[in-house]
This record gives C-alpha cells, structure tokens and sequence, in this order.
C-alpha cells in the first residue's frame, strides 16, 4: 500500500523523458569529437525537477508511513464489534462512524477481525530488513560456534547438550500437562453445571454458593497448584520443562477463573429474569475466545501455520547460541570468584546485549509466532495480542502494550472487580493490587523453575515499576521519554540475567547439604566462594 502510494502518477510521469532529435544528432557528434558536452538549459531544469521529485515522493513515504501506522493503532483501540479488517484503509467518516460505535468502559472486550502489528510492519520493506539483520546475526552464531567448537574438538560439534539438558523428561511433562489440561476442561464446567442447575430452585442459595466455590478452590489448589509444583519439584526437572509446566500451570488457572466469573453472573441474571438456564457444552474450556468468538477467519493458511512454528523453532535455536556463546562462558568463570564492585557493574554490563536478545526472542516467539500459530489454526481473526509496545514513551503504556492478553485478563479480573468490590473509590490501591499480583506471579515461576528464591525481578516490579508507572506516565510524551524507557529497559534486562545467572551457578558450585530455611531464603551468590 505504501509503495503504491508513493509511486503513483507523479512518478511514472517523471520516468518518461522526451529527448528531442536535435540532442540525439547533436550527441552523435560530440562523441564522435570526444568533448564533454555542457548541460543545456533543458537539461539543468530535468535535473532539478528529478531532484524536487525525490524529495517528493520521499516525504509523500514518510506521511503515509506515518498515517498507515495510525490507523492501524486507531483502528486496534476503536473498532467496536464491527468485524472490520485493518489490512483496507479507512475513510475519515468510516473512522468517525467507528469511534461512534466505540464500547462503553463497563463493556467486556470486543473482538474484531485485525492482524498483528508485526504482519502489518513486515510488508514495509525497511521493517522487513530488521528482521533479515536478526537472521544475519543468528547465522554469525552458528558459524563462531562451530568454528570455536571445530578449532577445540577437531571436530564439528553439532550435539546441542544445553538443548538436550533444558528439555529433559518431557515425556513426564507431557502426562503432567494432560492431566492438568483435561481435568480443567471438566471439573470447573461440572461444578458450574451443577450450582446453576441448583441454584435458581434452592432456599439455600448462599450455601450452595459457598459449596461450589470452596470445591472449586479446592480442586485449583490440589489439582492445578500443588499437583504441577510438586512433579517440578519432587523430580528436579529441568529449567525448560519446569516452565512449561509452570507457566502452563498459571495458564489453567486464569482460564478457568475466566471461566467462572464470566459465567456467574449469567447464571445470576438468568434466575433474576426466570429464563431458562442453557447449559453451555464442555468444550467452551478447550479455547473458549478462539472457538465462540464471532469474528473467524473463513480459512485456515496451512502454510501461515508451518512458517510460524518454523519461526518459533529459530528463537529456539536463537536463544541456545546466545546461552552458549555470551553468557555461559562469562557467568562460569565470574561465579568462582569473591564479590567485587567493579566485576559486578562490568557483569550488568556485559549481559546487556543478551538480555535484550532474549526478551525480544520471547517476544517475537511466543507473543507473535506462538500465539498466531494458534489463532490461524482455531481461525480466531482477532490478533491484537500486543501493541506498538517499542514506541512506548511511558512505562504506563508499555505496561498495557507489552502484552495485551495478560493485560486484559487483569484489567477485568483483578482491577475492575477490585473497584466493584470497593465502589470505585480506590483507583491507587487497585492499581497496586494488579501489580502486586504480577509480581508475585512472576517471581513464583521464576523461584519454581530456577530452583533457588531469588526476588529481584519482585523488587524491579515493586519498587522501580511502580516508580516508572507514576513518574513516566501517559503525560509524558516525546522522542527523549521513549530514549529513556527504553534505556531503563535495557539495564534492567541486564541486572535480571547478571543476577540470576551468578545466583544458578553459585547454586551448582557452593550446594548446602543440609539447609535451614534461612539458608533458603538468602542468596548463595552472596556468600558463594568455591
């Protein structure tokens, strides 16, 4: 589209030239004499209006650019139910019309047809060749390592043992996940099938209320809390399996309280209108949005499937050469020696450019390629799973950017029903709530996986997100904000992998036979010396 624009008439009417026969015959013979024929005065204006023409079309580029790009973010916050794709562009009165239709704050979310931002900003060639860079670097890793790996063994080294170690028991991996995956899609339904069949009829409402929440709490505790935690834990699984299973874990758990508190008050206002109650099937806990909501696409694009799943195996791949290559060496040689200042700064330092390697693989693979992947499958059309995070001026934004899906999920459950709960009069401390709730939730899936407890991605949440949140808000606009959230970013990428990576190896080279909770509780980097 923005090709298109930019080479339209304009362009295709400056690319034919009229040359006179006069200039051709008078050509001829100044070659033929060998002198260097002076620009006429036709000639010099041809020049200046291909120059004029050039910087034409370049900030013809650059508005729609610009304008293509606000629609799409226009477009993602304001269409309504409408099932509208933001591939074609709009009119002026189709986006008023549209801003119109806009759902009231109290409203559930509403899903339209839309693609993700990153398969809008790939048809761009310019965006495109960031991409091609990160492809370019990939393949630098693998030749540096093979050839470091060649010069050592005298051999190509092609085993990929980190792999193979991250991943390893995945079969009981496997069996633990059905087991949690298949006892979500019946218990939560069962229970909820039973309480609104009861409920409407009953003279002790509140009782059997009381009874099926506390069965359903009950099952989430054993079932979807301890059953996951305890095969992680009991057989020592290692990193990449206990995530799967732990974030997994946390998965089911939001599903089925989804489930539940949107289905509630359905069964109540049923029974206050004495409508009959239809009993929704099992399979809405399977993938509840992707299969009933209205806005599918008419066809699955197989191949879409496969390029996405390819792109997932790379950042797979991606992220065990960047292990390999940036930070097991540097990690493995400081853990064996006393704390010191100066080599704890050059570490936040030095794991920069592989913690942000990291979070942009994990963002491009699971929040993109992963989740895209799904939704073709399920032909769910609505892709908004993250926004123009990147262009976040403040840590406000980038917080309801980042990831849309989570962001969503603790919008209407934890900080709109804690504002219902309180009448609306504590804004500030539900927005501490939500944080709080994050932050717990994603140092509990650190401490299970890694092994160790270790809360410094809790006080970068607490402490310095909160601050971020207030001080670079929604008012702060501007290039230099985005410069700073970013810069902020970047360094604290680096203190999350400086930190944990230092605390994992102490763990392996200074192991406690015996110990104590406070043992636990303290820092093994901090006392470590092999």
């Amino acid at each position: 589209m923005v090709n298109e624009g930019a080479g339209g008439p304009r362009s295709r009417r400056g690319s034919h030239k009229v040359v006179p026969s006069s200039d051709q015959d008078g050509t001829g013979a100044e070659r033929a004499t060998g002198e260097v024929p002076c620009p006429s005065n036709g000639e010099t204006e041809s020049l200046n209006k291909k120059s004029h023409l050039k910087a034409d079309l370049m900030r013809q580029f650059d508005t729609q650019v610009n304008e293509f790009m606000d629609s799409l973010i226009e477009e993602s916050a304001s269409l309504g139910s409408s099932h509208v794709s933001t591939v074609f562009p709009l009119s002026e009165k189709e986006k008023s019309k549209l801003r119109v239709t806009q759902p009231p704050q109290g409203q559930s979310k509403q899903f339209v047809i839309r693609r993700s931002l990153l398969d809008d900003l790939f048809e761009v060639n310019h965006i495109r060749t960031i991409y091609h860079m990160f492809i370019a670097l990939l393949i630098l890793f693998i030749f540096s390592t093979l050839v470091v790996d060649f010069i050592d063994e005298g051999r190509l080294v092609l085993e990929f043992d980190l792999l193979v170690y991250a991943f390893g028991q995945f079969p009981l991996v496997v069996v633990t996940w059905m087991c949690m995956f298949l006892s979500t899609l019946v218990v939560p339904y069962v229970l909820l099938s039973v309480w609104a069949n009861v409920y409407p009829t009953s003279n002790h409402q509140g009782l059997w209320t009381v009874l099926a929440g506390s069965l359903l709490l009950l099952y989430q505790g054993l079932c979807l809390g301890f059953l996951p935690t305890y095969v992680v834990l009991k057989n020592g699984l290692p990193p990449a399996s206990c995530f799967i299973l732990i974030l997994e874990q946390v998965r089911l758990i939001m599903k089925a309280h989804s489930f539940i508190r949107e289905n509630v008050p359905r069964v109540r206002s049923l029974e206050r209108s004495k409508t009959n109650l239809v009993v929704v099937p099992p399979l809405i806990l399977l993938i509840p949005l992707m299969l009933l909501c209205p806005c599918r696409n008419p066809c699955i694009r197989w191949g879409y499937v496969a390029i996405q799943f390819s792109q997932v195996l790379g950042c797979l791949f991606y992220a065990y050469y960047i292990f390999v290559r940036l930070c097991i060496p540097q990690f493995r040689s400081i853990s064996m020696q006393l704390f010191d200042l100066r080599a704890m700064v050059l570490c936040v330092f030095n794991s920069i450019l592989p913690g942000v390697l990291v979070l942009f693989l994990a963002f491009f693979a699971f929040l993109h390629c992963w989740l895209n992947a799904f939704a073709e499958m399920l032909r769910f059309g609505d892709r908004m799973f993250y926004k123009d995070w990147w262009n976040s001026t403040s840590f406000a934004n980038y917080y309801r950017t980042w990831n849309v899906v989570v962001h969503d999920w603790l919008y209407y459950y934890v900080y709109r029903d804690f504002l219902w709960m309180t009448q609306k009069r504590f804004r500030a401390a539900a927005m501490l709530v939500v944080f709080t709730v994050s932050a717990v939730v994603h140092e509990y899936v650190l401490a299970i996986c890694f092994g160790f407890f270790y809360p410094v991605l809790f006080c970068l949440f607490m402490c310095f997100g909160m601050v971020f949140n207030f001080v670079l808000n929604d008012r702060r606009k501007g290039p230099i904000w985005n410069v700073i959230m970013w810069t902020a970013l970047f360094l604290g990428q680096g203190v999350l992998i400086c930190l944990y990576s230092q605390e994992w190896y102490a763990q392996r080279f200074c192991p406690i036979q015996e110990p104590s909770f406070i043992d636990l509780l303290k820092p093994r980097s901090w006392t470590c010396s092999p």
